[in-house]
């Protein structure tokens, strides 16, 4: 970066060291319409006068301005048009005087981020160009803000026939914010007249919101006054301009549409709108780049924070149709809805089909909508697994469970029917936990007993409509089309309904901030521990070791929802975690579940956050061996080898079609069993060991916990495997905290990201199937398939199939 920004003020240079007669109008001249220096007053004349400023350039944008200075203020002698998008530009500038009249033409592109950028443009006139003296013109311009208080801006000029300029900018921001601007601008030119400007100096300031006034002097001793005017999507500029003598000498005028400014007169719609938010589909961590609209957890608890503090805004509806949100993701949506109405704001909940998941979440609103032809369905809570043993025994696989702890029951998905008394118990406090939940968040909502609840759940469960209503659950009755409707009747004043994305808050453009934001890091551990599936841990070491050694990032926080999978994977991404201890604050904030190897990669953060129904803990070590008992001969296959090694046929057998696994001929031995089960007993101690020094507690304190016993969030704050209760709104909270954030403005990244499209997506239509959400794959088959790549291997891992069942 350093060699990029030195090469490109040295061509700016070059091109301003040139002697003799510029053959297009002079650095002043060309940013007539200007109210300040390019780079210090938003993002300058939209690549007119630094091309580089495109790249800070947030959505499309245009302005048309005019001079009065050769006639009447409406004869548009002199104008300009002047459009933007995202790293490009274009202008028109026309100049009609007594000798003609010409029209100068510009392109401009740039590339950059918020602390360095660079850009080129070519410009071409039309008209009486020999009377005006152009020729065809390149710019080169660059932007340095290396912190927030200082922009410093070049530009060269490059004609095709006569020689060059450039000229030279600074920005000071004492405040450090858009507040108060000085600046000052100088031209570099060989062949200076004596009438020439060579520098400026000035004021910008703001005292509210859209709101600008501007003050500048040239050492000419002529100078000007303007000031800037926001409406949002619109603004006005106006500037006179003043003689040597300090008398008034023209004035510039424009008109701004498109891209959206902060401005002064959101007092004007106070309490106006209701934020509509449709949950319909899956809540993602990442979305893919292309075709992807799905909402992400994130993004859905940033939109109910910033407009909690929206004078616009006076409540939000919600559209839970077709919603398919595991239960852990609407704990926190519903907490941070309750944040939201602690601002004195209202919530409204639409349900057509609910289960007592979608219920919970709806049982914060302060209305209820049902719809006519909805029902409830409060049956309550269920855990379970679903047992292969029966299916391997009839289609022939053999297995072998290589289990050796008293709760660590992955393996028994293939080799048991029915639940063990350690599953039995571990289970049966989840779903406790998972009642009482329920029940604390809806009693208190609703206004219902204890007593009162659990008769709904048990006499009542199934509730149609008017049955809803009378008891209580829900306010009313009507379409989502009609949520208008109730909600004026409700708030006795018709509300006008927005999308999240049309605010202000997820609009507003970055000027107010120079330089790059000191950020925290969001990154997401997501499936199955494996090095190159699931968390992909080969590619996720990257992300988590350029955060820690990133002096922008000030502070980690690590999403983790996995069952475990391969000790590798989370050793890996956990070590290099532990790194960091000590650089930059480290949280872990634990979704629906970070059990075993999900853990594993959460012990060494400084805070682990957990829902009061995450499923954590399970440290412990489990092991599996699927062979082939008559599989093979039933579908006429047979298998021959020559080996060399004792060992060497212990993963030889039937390669299965389509599936892509292979299924060993025969069963380990005596002496390979103790071998694998050292392993793991020996993998098990490490694990504990590490818990143990990571949470500053005793070995046998762990191993009280251990032996692959699985714990709510509850009682893991109890027992000491987690510190806190929250998610992942409270993981960035803690974080900004500790890195000393609570005051500065700072961005949030995401790693990794998800990748260009999602291709599954399209084999539905493709296939003449109407579905709007990709074909997911089958747990049970990723479950045997993910087992089978590491048979006979210790892992610390949840069944993966049974983790998918639990979600429902």
């Amino acid at each position: 970066m350093k060699n990029i920004m030195t090469a490109v003020v040295v061509l700016i240079l070059m091109s301003t060291s040139l002697l003799g007669q510029s053959s297009f109008p002079s650095y002043y001249e060309q940013n007539k319409f200007n109210l300040a220096s390019p780079s210090v007053l938003k993002f300058g004349l939209y690549g007119y006068d630094n091309p580089a400023l495109l790249s800070l350039q947030p959505s499309a944008d245009l302005l048309f301005t005019w001079s009065d200075r050769t006639g009447e203020w409406n004869d548009l002698n002199q104008w300009g048009f002047f459009f933007a998008a995202p790293s490009f530009g274009f202008s028109v500038v026309n100049n009609k005087e007594s000798i003609g009249t010409v029209t100068d033409f510009r392109i401009s592109l740039a590339g950059g981020g918020d602390s360095f950028g660079i850009g080129a443009g070519v410009g071409w006139s039309s008209g009486d160009k020999d009377k005006f003296n152009r020729s065809t013109l390149f710019t080169l311009g660059t932007y340095i803000r290396p912190v927030r208080y200082v922009s410093f801006g070049l530009v060269g000029f490059l004609p095709t026939s006569g020689l060059g300029e450039g000229a030279v900018d600074l920005g000071i921001r004492p405040l450090g914010n858009e507040i108060v601007t000085v600046f000052g601008d100088y031209v570099i030119r060989s062949n200076k007249q004596p009438d020439d400007i060579k520098w400026s100096a000035g004021l910008i300031l703001e005292p509210i919101d859209g709101l600008r006034i501007t003050g500048r002097y040239f050492d000419t001793d002529i100078f000007n006054l303007g000031v800037a005017l926001s409406f949002g999507n619109a603004g006005i500029t106006f500037r006179s301009d003043f003689d040597k003598d300090g008398k008034h000498a023209y004035n510039i005028y424009g008109i701004r549409a498109g891209a959206y400014d902060r401005h002064p007169f959101k007092v004007f719609s106070k309490n106006s709108k209701y934020v509509k938010m449709e949950l319909k589909g899956p809540l993602r961590y990442r979305r893919f780049a292309f075709f992807d609209y799905s909402t992400t957890l994130m993004e859905l608890l940033n939109q109910i924070e910033a407009v909690k503090d929206n004078e616009s805004i006076s409540g939000i509806v919600i559209n839970t149709s077709a919603m398919r949100i595991n239960r852990e993701m609407i704990w926190e949506i519903r907490k941070k809805l309750s944040e939201f109405k602690s601002k004195g704001k209202n919530v409204v909940v639409y349900i057509d089909r609910a289960d007592i998941n979608v219920y919970h979440l709806a049982s914060v609103a302060d209305k209820i909508v049902l719809d006519p032809a909805g029902s409830l369905y409060l049956t309550g809570f269920i855990l379970g697994r679903q047992y292969y043993k029966g299916t391997l025994e009839k289609i022939g696989i053999g297995y072998r469970a290589l289990k050796y702890f008293k709760y660590k029951t992955a393996s028994e998905t293939f080799s048991d029917d029915k639940l063990s008394d350690a599953d039995r118990e571990q289970y049966s406090e989840l779903i406790d936990d998972i009642y009482k939940l329920a029940r604390a968040d809806i009693t208190q909502s609703r206004r219902f007993s204890n007593s009162e609840y659990d008769d709904l759940i048990d006499k009542g469960f199934l509730f149609l409509p008017d049955e809803a209503l009378k008891a209580g659950l829900v306010d009313t009755i009507a379409r989502w089309n009609d949520m208008k409707d109730i909600i004026k009747s409700f708030e006795g004043e018709k509300k006008r309904f927005v999308r999240p994305g049309s605010l202000r808050e997820f609009k507003l453009p970055g000027d107010n901030y120079w330089s790059k934001k000191s950020e925290i890091a969001v990154i997401y551990a997501i499936g199955v521990c494996a090095m190159d599936m699931g968390i992909n841990a080969r590619t996720l070491v990257k992300y988590v070791r350029d955060a820690v050694d990133d002096n922008n990032v000030k502070a980690i926080v690590l999403r983790v929802d996995s069952p475990g999978g391969d000790g590798l994977a989370s050793d890996l991404i956990a070590s290099t975690l532990n790194e960091g201890k000590g650089k930059k604050p480290i949280i872990v904030s634990q979704g629906f579940v970070a059990a075993s190897g999900g853990y594993w990669l959460s012990m060494y953060a400084d805070t682990i956050i957990a829902a009061p129904t995450t499923i954590t803990g399970s440290i412990g070590v489990t092991g599996s061996y699927f062979f082939n008992k008559n599989l093979k001969e039933e579908f006429g296959v047979s298998t021959d080898f020559v080996k060399m090694g004792k060992h060497a046929d212990l993963g030889f057998g039937l390669r299965l079609p389509l599936l892509g696994i292979s299924i060993p001929d025969r069963d380990l031995n005596s002496d390979e069993v103790i071998k694998v089960e050292n392993s793991i007993q020996s993998l098990y101690h490490k694990f504990v060991t590490k818990v143990s020094e990571s949470r500053g507690l005793s070995y046998e304190n762990i191993e009280s916990l251990a032996q692959g016993r699985v714990w709510s969030g509850f009682d893991a704050k109890q027992n000491g495997l987690i510190d806190m209760i929250g998610g992942l709104s409270t993981a960035v909270k803690v974080a900004e905290e500790r890195a000393g954030l609570k005051e500065e403005e700072y961005d949030l990244v995401e790693y990794p990201d998800r990748g260009w499209f999602n291709f599954g997506s399209f084999i539905p239509g493709l296939l003449g199937i109407e579905r709007e959400v990709e074909i997911e794959k089958d747990p049970i088959i990723e479950d045997l398939k993910f087992r089978l790549k590491y048979n006979g291997h210790p892992m610390p891992i949840m069944p993966l199939s049974d983790v998918e069942l639990l979600k429902e």
